[in-house]
């Protein structure tokens, strides 16, 4: 399986035999521009998003005759299987910014977990839904979505094997959240890569937890 950080909250994951899924794929030059990293205009096979805002839900360039999934439910497209788990934007239950969805992917024998735009740590009934994950991708700036502290509780929650984190500022995010730093920091088996894509296999997972930090691709 091939992972791939276009910037933000937007991977493209490409399985062995292919299929590839684009989540919450953003409009380039969102936000009056705050958002600038480039167009997504890749082909996909199957769509994820998560919530119906400009830097989660911009299909337009994206090519193919893709499944778009963005309502809760179980799914299975092209031997993938998905489940949209519902979750909230915020920690009022969606009074603040509406609603949110959780992806959990199964493919290639590993489970993948996109956490949208999550704005709450999680009870735990919904940890145990969401169930044991192999990769999990995990907002972490704050302000629209749970913060450092909170992303650190989410992560130790699940406990995945790998945590890559999104959603926090760049050179081309220019939106009022944090840096990664403050999610990084003090933390061990940060490793820091100088990469957009990382190619993970079942059997190369590691054999401690640890955190991936990708560069952004566009």
């Amino acid at each position: 399986m091939k992972i791939k950080w276009y910037g933000h909250a937007a991977f493209n994951i490409t399985t062995e035999k292919g299929v590839k899924i684009i989540i919450d794929p953003y409009e380039s030059g969102a936000f009056g521009g705050a958002l600038s990293y480039g167009k997504i205009k890749d082909e996909a096979d199957i769509v994820l998003t998560s919530h119906d805002h400009d830097d989660h839900n911009y299909t337009k360039d994206i090519k193919g005759k893709f499944t778009h999934i963005d309502k809760k439910g179980v799914y299975e497209v092209k031997n993938v299987k998905i489940k949209a788990m519902p979750s909230y934007h915020d920690p009022s239950k969606g009074k603040e910014r509406g609603n949110n969805l959780m992806f959990v992917i199964e493919a290639d024998g590993l489970i993948l977990a996109h956490m949208g735009d999550l704005g709450h740590t999680l009870e735990k009934d919904t940890v145990k839904e969401v169930g044991k994950i192999d990769i999990l991708f995990l907002p972490v700036g704050g302000f629209y979505t749970i913060d450092a502290k909170e992303a650190t509780k989410v992560m130790h929650d699940i406990n995945p094997v790998i945590t890559i984190p999104m959603h926090y500022k760049t050179e081309k995010c220019n939106l009022p959240i944090s840096e990664l730093k403050g999610f990084t920091g003090g933390k061990k088996s940060v490793k820091v890569t100088n990469v957009s894509e990382v190619e993970i296999k079942k059997e190369t997972l590691p054999k401690e937890p640890e955190i991936i930090v990708l560069k952004y691709a566009l």
